[in-house]
């Protein structure tokens, strides 16, 4: 029946489906976060030092909304009426939305690090990483928009977008600290270019996990 496809189905009560808008909130909010991330690594692009420092200021701001927006689903979740499986798996669900602004944020703070200029190439390569995050980011906003409208085939297919882009940022993460290491740098740049490398492609693997979660909820509403 179509009915049995309703997410509500799956949540059990009406005012427990306000835990997937809350969490569309919360993924806006990650969204934003990556979005002045990706205005800082312009600005570092471009060598201007003080449109990067507000970028990751911004970065942080955005970082510290996305925690109040987790803060007020986990109280929702604990004053629901959910089953303890069902609770446990939105639990899950949550606090991994939740990483996606953490180490965003993180790898914000590891660009204010770097005050050396780098290389072009290094400079292509993590901006071209930035864009992957931007791309599945947005992705998953869209899997979770389906998801609370019942739409299985789009979310199955957002979902498989992110799944595909995680893909391109594991070679792309090679290729960033291939680009790394062959760049003369001083060792503190090169260590720090090097983390930065791999918190950026941590962000698409905290984005991939959470529309592995998606996918799961869309297939027990079906």
């Amino acid at each position: 029946m179509r009915e049995s496809r309703n997410i509500l189905g799956w949540l059990g009560m009406a005012e427990e489906f306000s835990i997937l808008q809350d969490a569309q909130k919360h993924v806006e909010e990650a969204c934003k976060t990556v979005g002045f991330f990706s205005e800082a690594v312009n600005a570092f692009c471009k060598g201007d030092l003080n449109a990067k420092t507000v970028a990751i200021a911004k970065v942080y701001e955005s970082e510290q909304k996305a925690d109040v927006i987790r803060s007020q689903l986990v109280s929702a979740l604990s004053e629901g009426l959910m089953l303890p499986p069902d609770r446990e798996e939105l639990l899950h669900f949550i606090k991994t939305l939740d990483r996606i602004a953490d180490w965003t944020n993180g790898a914000a703070r590891l660009l204010g690090f770097i005050e050396e200029k780098l290389p072009d190439n290094v400079l292509k390569n993590i901006t071209t990483a930035t864009e992957l995050i931007v791309r599945s980011t947005s992705k998953l906003k869209d899997a979770i928009i389906a998801v609370s409208k019942n739409d299985l085939k789009k979310t199955v297919a957002d979902c498989e977008e992110v799944d595909r882009i995680e893909h391109y940022a594991d070679d792309q993460k090679k290729t960033l600290i291939e680009s790394i290491i062959h760049a003369k740098l001083e060792p503190a740049t090169l260590l720090l270019s090097y983390q930065l490398a791999e918190y950026l492609e941590s962000v698409t693997d905290k984005v991939e996990d959470a529309a592995d979660l998606v996918k799961v909820i869309a297939i027990r509403s079906k």
